[in-house]
């Protein structure tokens, strides 16, 4: 018999769960918060650690801490039924649980396009949580046009497979890379630790002929990479995957999201994405929030601007770089400009403005990012309090507007309003914005209509 494990998602932005649906995202991880994820009857739920907008060290930091706080919550949560013990001897570290994790699924969860803290963030769970039999690199996610073929990643591009060292992702000024072929990309990130050729590849010909087999024999946490152009093709390494965790066999994901459909198995969501606007507080205006400046960002903001009853705000950002600090002028005249265009029935577009600026090394432009996001997450709080609707674009930005601007512990996952693009809602409860749907719109997720697609899924009568 396959006992399904609890699936545990450490997430470095909360886009993560864009594939799936009535799960928790949890925006803290101290022991009683996870011990609620662990409780909750969904198969799966998400720790969002935000972990993309952090340097190294602080990266692997929160990590450490998720993961020593989750060996804590495991102490005093009974356990999923154990694994058979003979299959299991002398494997994992003991947490009081059965003495195993072998109920548990761990999932670094980072960007399709191989953007992220690795290897890392799989460094760090490992030494945690481990001994694992292996790590899987899984970066496919067909809702964004993300496949892996002979265990190259490809970003679909107007129809057509790009390799993604030769996109815009690849060139990124704090995760860039050089290769599309993931053991060569494994082998870059770990600075040749692990060498492409001592990777083991599950191409699809092994993983549509079943991989069980295979997945039986590793261990000493085998380095893995696996292809995938369908959701049928990871649905299959899944069933393959849960067989062998059945067995005893410990595995550690760092992987996008659609891996994770295919392990939770979970059934339709509760409303279509096309009717979603039921979760639309009074029928009223909402707001969106626009962070990412990623190219396809800007194409879909330029077409939501053009979308009848949206009001665009910009927020000249050129000007927190100035000696003396502006961040409560500029906010003053953002939240001024928001008021008025909701006032008059529009939805205010907030968006940062888009001109490229440089820094002189990374950490001083994630200390000016961070200084944005503050600013950003001043204009939530200070958004009607009556509004209809909330559009986050930007994986980052969503993740600051779920744990700063509005301030929440967990959000219940709604589902699914595009492929990609998940929906939560705070809780009744909320002091400022009770029961608000809230819209998590990755950067790099939709086509260029994508951002007013979802304006007018949340915008009809």
């Amino acid at each position: 018999m396959i006992i399904k494990p609890k699936i545990i998602v450490l997430d470095d932005d909360p886009t993560g769960s864009q594939t799936v649906h009535s799960c928790l995202l949890l925006m803290r991880w101290d022991v009683d918060t996870l011990r609620m994820g662990l409780q909750d009857d969904a198969p799966i739920f998400f720790v969002l650690t935000n972990t993309r907008a952090l340097p190294p060290e602080s990266a692997a930091s929160v990590t450490t801490e998720v993961c020593q706080n989750l060996q804590a919550a495991l102490a005093v949560v009974p356990s999923p039924p154990p694994t058979p013990p003979q299959a299991v001897e002398g494997q994992g570290k003991d947490l009081n649980v059965g003495g195993d994790m072998g109920g548990f699924l761990i999932v670094s969860r980072s960007d399709s396009t191989l953007r992220g803290h690795y290897p890392i963030e799989t460094d760090v769970i490992a030494e945690e949580l481990g001994p694992f039999d292996a790590h899987f690199l899984v970066p496919a996610f067909f809702e964004g046009g993300r496949i892996t073929r002979d265990s190259i990643h490809y970003l679909i591009v107007d129809g057509v497979p790009k390799p993604v060292h030769e996109t815009e992702f690849a060139r990124d000024s704090v995760f860039g890379y050089h290769h599309s072929y993931l053991p060569k990309y494994v082998e870059e990130k770990t600075q040749g630790r692990i060498h492409a050729d001592s990777v083991k590849r599950f191409l699809l010909a092994d993983i549509r002929n079943g991989s069980l087999e295979a997945l039986m024999s590793l261990s000493g946490n085998q380095c893995c990479v696996v292809d995938g152009e369908t959701q049928a093709d990871l649905d299959r390494f899944a069933q393959d995957v849960l067989a062998a965790a059945s067995q005893g066999k410990r595995f550690l994901f760092r992987s996008a999201a659609s891996i994770l459909t295919a392990l939770a198995a979970l059934p339709e969501q509760a409303i279509a994405p096309e009717n979603m606007a039921e979760y639309v507080r009074n029928g009223k205006p909402g707001a969106v929030i626009v962070g990412s400046h990623v190219k396809k960002t800007t194409q879909q903001l330029e077409a939501l601007l053009q979308a009848e009853g949206t009001f665009g705000v910009e927020v000249e950002v050129a000007r927190l770089l100035d000696d003396v600090d502006q961040s409560a002028t500029l906010l003053s005249e953002v939240l001024e400009n928001v008021h008025t265009a909701y006032a008059s029935g529009k939805t205010p577009v907030v968006y940062t403005s888009r001109q490229e600026l440089t820094f002189k090394d990374v950490n001083t432009r994630l200390k000016f990012g961070a200084k944005v996001s503050r600013l950003l997450m001043d204009v939530v709080r200070g958004l009607p309090a009556d509004l209809g609707f909330l559009i986050s674009k930007g994986g980052i930005t969503s993740n600051d507007v779920l744990s700063t601007g509005l301030a929440l512990t967990s959000a219940r996952l709604l589902g699914q309003i595009l492929p990609g693009c998940s929906m939560v809602r705070t809780p009744a409860d909320h002091p400022q914005f009770p029961n608000l749907p809230v819209v998590l719109f990755p950067g790099n997720v939709g086509d260029a209509n994508g951002l007013a697609t979802v304006f007018q899924r949340l915008s009809q009568e």
